[in-house]
This record gives C-alpha cells, structure tokens and sequence, in this order.
C-alpha cells in the first residue's frame, strides 16, 4: 500500500490515488505552473485507517433520510467521532512525518482534504471537507489529517453525495500537505465569465492577506474583469476589503482590519501575469478553470486549478 505520494510523482490521471485536488495540484507542478511543493497521503491510507470502523459508517448511513436536517447532523457527527477516536498506525504516521520533514523543518503548511470524486467537471464537491492552514509541527500535522479524514463525512457531503447519487463507499479521501504560502494577497480567476458564460472574458477577484475570506464569501474583493483575446482588463471593480485574514509571528490566522480597504488589490502586472497562468491552465486542461491564486514577495503562486462546473458549452 502507497500511503504517500509527491506532487513530483502525480498527475491528472491520479484522482483515485490523491484526490481530485491533489492530482490538479501534482499535475500543475510537473509542467512547470509555480505550484507550492508538497505530498498527498493517498486515498489507500484512508481505506487502511477507517477500515476498523467502516462497518459501523455503512450501518450508520443506511437509515439516514438526509431531507431530515437534525438527523443528517446528528449521524454526521457520529460518523465523524468514530473516525477521529482511531488511532494512526505507526507506520503510517512516520510515513507522514518524514515526508512532512522533506519539506523543511517545522514548516507551515495547509493540509488540505482532497475527495476521489471531486474537482470533476461534472460535480462540485469544492468546500464539503475541511481545510487547515499555518499548520507547523510533526504533532498537529498528524493531528489535522485525522480531522481532514473525519470531515468526508460532513453534512453538507453526506447530503451533496446522496442526491448525486454518488455511492459514500465509492468516494474516499486522500489529503494534500503543501508548503503555506503567507500571501500578502490572494484570491480566485475564472477563465470564463462566470456570470455570462462569455468564454471571450475571465474574472480575477482579489483581496489583501490569505484567501479564505474571498472563498468562503465573507469579504467583497476587488474585480477585474479582462478580456482574452487581446490580453486587457477592462473593467476594474475596487471591493469594500475590510478585514484580511493574516498569519501572526505565532502561525495563528487571525483577522485584521484593512486600513485602506478601498486601495486597488492588484496592479496592472500583477492582473497580466494572472490572466497569463489562466490562459495556459485552461489550455492545458482543455476546459475552463476555476483557479485560487496567491501572492508572496511579489511571486505569484498558483494553489489550485479545476473546472469551472457551471459552464455549459
């Protein structure tokens, strides 16, 4: 059994093995896009550490009416305990500890859960599991992997799963470990308008600090909208950017709030550059992209690539 897998020894063809996310992620690394580095623990490592419980999450699913909110939560949280009262086998916690050395020591990292059936262009699973960021130690890394194991059994992908009819043994979860970019800025790009479906467009939304408050909705960011074909921004859009999620000198995320949230994100280079790595993602991939970028000593880094699940051709 391969409990661990480098981004170098990944690519799109490997959703089973790494997820939907970590294959996106070994694949941009390997044709050159600036991929954060990192390592998966494998889809096989998750069969192995809930194989002692899987008889009991089966049993537990089988009655559930997911219409049922109290009664969907209620098993979610069951299910969820269950996984994280295992214990990780030795083995596989130095296999994780050493790659996890590999990377440098005591490095913050984002430990990322990564679903075998997510990151198609058919499904958006984006945003069901957890995701864990400025994680640093050998301890808390193991710790969250666990947790990221627990949450393939969340509410919302329980729910999503069923009425997809997506088979809950069929799905598994690997979990992407990368280096933490401390990004001074951050945010996403479509390749397509999402909002017109115009593929001649694409939209870069962009704010100050780490970019789960542009994920996760809860800022208004800066929007660019640019056209492809010549490559120009042609609507800028300065979003009211109040507060940033930021890394103190602890690795702690913490809010603060923007002194001049009405300062422009992103400067024409930046939003080129951008719009460049857009361009041969989609390219590459042969479909529209919806794409989380992030900016760190001036360097653009790329976190993660998939289809954008709304378009329709």
């Amino acid at each position: 059994m391969e409990m661990i897998r480098g981004f170098k020894d990944l690519g799109k063809s490997d959703v089973a093995v790494a997820g939907g996310k970590g294959a996106s992620l070994g694949e941009m690394f390997n044709v050159g896009i600036p991929v954060p580095d990192g390592f998966v623990v494998t889809a096989d490592a998750y069969k192995e550490f809930v194989k002692n419980v899987q008889s009991k999450i089966v049993e537990k699913l089988k009655e559930l009416d997911v219409e049922n909110n109290e009664q969907l939560d209620k098993v979610s949280s069951e299910i969820r305990e269950l996984i994280l009262h295992e214990d990780m086998s030795s083995e596989m916690q130095q296999a994780v500890i050493e790659a996890y050395k590999k990377l440098g020591e005591n490095e913050f990292v984002a430990v990322r859960s990564s679903a075998t059936a997510e990151d198609l262009p058919e499904a958006s699973f984006a945003g069901q599991q957890d995701t864990y960021l400025n994680i640093r130690g050998e301890e808390k890394v193991v710790e969250q992997v666990i947790k990221c194991f627990s949450s393939l059994f969340t509410s919302r992908a329980i729910f999503y799963r069923e009425k997809n009819n997506f088979k809950h043994a069929d799905v598994h979860l690997a979990v992407v470990i990368q280096k933490m970019v401390n990004s001074e800025k951050a945010g996403v790009l479509f390749t397509v308008n999402p909002v017109t479906n115009n593929e001649k467009e694409m939209i870069i939304e962009g704010a100050f600090g780490l970019g789960e408050l542009v994920v996760s909705g809860q800022i208004t960011p800066d929007s660019y909208l640019v056209d492809k074909h010549p490559l120009k921004t042609k609507e800028i859009t300065i979003g009211t950017k109040n507060k940033g999620l930021f890394r103190d000198e602890n690795g702690n995320n913490v809010e603060k709030e923007i002194d001049n949230p009405d300062v422009q994100v992103l400067d024409g280079g930046e939003i080129v550059e951008l719009a460049k790595f857009g361009l041969d993602l989609e390219k590459h991939y042969n479909f529209p992209q919806d794409i989380e970028w992030a900016i760190a000593g001036g360097k653009i880094y790329i976190l993660q690539s998939r289809p954008v699940t709304t378009f329709k051709k």
